[in-house]
């Protein structure tokens, strides 16, 4: 099963990591969540530790004591409450425009199965209030700026947190603004009264860096699959040979995603007229450019990178990220596993890769439309050479996209500024990594879109030879936006392109022809 094909209605949580489809099926479908009672259990008996050191007159840290740079500082019982309750109010202090809701959705399913480990030493009660939240639709307004991915996302996560307890500003399932307290009241939730350590339990975590990163592997799954179909379509457009993406040729370099997107322009390519028509002794061309000879490699390390990035991100979701934890034999522990490193190192990692398979692609249009480099076609595939522009600006759009994406490529990663008084010396800055990737994953689609109408329309100016089968598919699907003559309004073209691609309704019209492709 394809990710194009995956459709979760009920996702079942419980002690063990969620896979990724889960979690995006919740964030992004609203699948219903089930908790299993076994996990309730579990955090029923980490509790009852954490009832005990309550009892205790030594200060345990998030037990007994505040928090960073007051960690030293000795609560007395009658106040904890209150504790709990001024750290999740202090904490919510992002700022900015408002996340996604679907950005929103995928932090608060990550932290409930954080909760749900029975790591955290929060109550059963608390599990349950954010599964009912997510299930009735409910989702905080949570703010551009505030993580500097220390403590994980404090401040986005907070913002959570603070709905749960039925304060500050939420969006229902039809998008109205309203008070977090009225929305769980016409839910029939009871906020909750946060007691000894669940506050921390509440904000301490990697969840919104996670989030972003499961979402946007997903969405490049989709999108990297395309680019092989959307090279291959310029291939052929430009006269190129299929020749250098031959089995035997890649396996004389065994990367797996090399081998798997020339496997994929293989079978896009197959059968084509237009490749077939100039195979012969008569074609005096050695080798084509870069941009087409060598677009496995590119998109091949891009795959390869993927890999490494769900890797990373499997073992982040079987994680029990706070601090402090309890541990299973029943001791609570400070720790450090809520700093963000490992998911930022590839959240930056995936911004270089699909910076520079945009840019790539870029390459391509640019050559679709120059007459000194597109074997035969008209100058910018103008209709009326000097009184048309034909999509001479689409070009210019791409690589407006593609330089923003190289400077999104710097990574976030590096550029650590303490905080808390130097107790948090260090941060990770995986919320400013993801948000860039989710940005670039956006332009990607976009140039990718661009490439699609530009070989669309070139194909069509190369009638009366066919297309492949498979490109003659996605070609069809943007037909009235390729199609050549007169100057037209260019924007809803471009637009249609790139929904066509970020939608999968390109890769579904080439399965649907040819069979599934390798996806990413």
């Amino acid at each position: 099963m394809t990710t194009l094909d995956m459709h979760v209605s009920t996702v079942t949580l419980g002690s063990g990591a969620p896979t990724p489809a889960e979690v995006a099926a919740i964030a992004r479908d609203d699948a219903r969540i089930v908790l299993d009672p076994a996990a309730l259990d579990a955090m029923a008996a980490s509790r009852a530790v954490i009832e005990s050191l309550a009892q205790d007159p030594q200060p345990h840290y998030g037990v007994s004591t505040g928090f960073g740079a007051l960690a030293t500082t000795f609560i007395d019982r009658e106040r904890r409450a209150q504790l709990q309750l001024s750290l999740v109010r202090s904490h919510a202090a992002g700022s900015g425009p408002e996340v996604e809701r679907e950005v929103i959705r995928a932090l608060a399913t990550l932290r409930l199965s954080t909760l749900l480990t029975g790591r955290t030493g929060a109550r059963p009660l608390v599990a349950e209030t954010y599964a009912a939240m997510l299930n009735a639709g409910i989702t905080p307004v949570v703010h551009e700026y505030g993580s500097l991915g220390c403590s994980g996302d404090l401040a986005p996560l907070s913002h959570v947190a603070l709905a749960v307890i039925g304060e500050g500003p939420v969006r229902d399932r039809e998008g109205t603004l309203m008070d977090s307290a009225d929305a769980l009241a016409a839910a029939g939730i009871t906020p909750v009264a946060l007691e000894e350590k669940e506050g921390l339990a509440l904000i301490n975590g990697t969840d919104g860096m996670l989030g972003q990163l499961i979402l946007a592997l997903a969405d490049l799954d989709r999108l990297v699959t395309t680019a092989d179909v959307t090279a291959a379509m310029s291939v052929e457009a430009l006269l190129g040979s299929d020749s250098p993406f031959a089995e035997d040729l890649q396996q004389l370099r065994p990367h797996p995603g090399l081998d798997a997107s020339a496997r994929n322009m293989r079978r896009v390519l197959a059968g084509s007229p237009v490749v077939a028509s100039h195979r012969g002794p008569e074609c005096t061309r050695v080798q084509d450019a870069y941009s087409l000879r060598c677009a496995p490699q590119v998109a091949g390390a891009v795959r390869d990178t993927m890999a490494h990035a769900r890797l990373v991100a499997s073992r982040e979701l079987a994680s029990a990220v706070d601090n402090p934890v309890v541990t299973p034999d029943g001791r609570v522990e400070s720790n450090g596993s809520f700093h963000g490193a490992p998911v930022a190192y590839v959240l930056d990692f995936l911004a270089i890769a699909v910076a520079d398979l945009a840019s790539m692609s870029e390459r391509r249009i640019d050559r679709l439309l120059d007459p000194a480099r597109n074997h035969g076609l008209p100058p910018f595939l103008a209709h009326e050479v000097g009184v048309d522009s034909g999509l001479m600006i689409a070009q210019y759009t791409a690589a407006g996209i593609v330089s923003e994406l190289k400077r999104l490529a710097a990574p976030a990663s590096v550029d650590s500024i303490p905080s808390s008084a130097m107790q948090e010396d260090h941060v990770s800055m995986g919320w400013h990594a993801a948000r860039k990737l989710r940005t670039a994953v956006d332009g990607l689609a976009r140039v990718l879109g661009i490439e699609l109408l530009a070989s669309s329309r070139g194909l069509a100016l190369r009638a009366p030879l066919e297309p492949s089968e498979a490109t003659g598919a996605a070609a069809a699907l943007i037909a009235d936006a390729a199609r050549p003559g007169a100057d037209r309004f260019l924007s809803p073209e471009i637009d249609a392109a790139a929904d066509a691609v970020r939608s999968g309704d390109v890769l579904r019209a080439v399965e649907d022809r040819i069979g599934p492709l390798d996806h990413a």
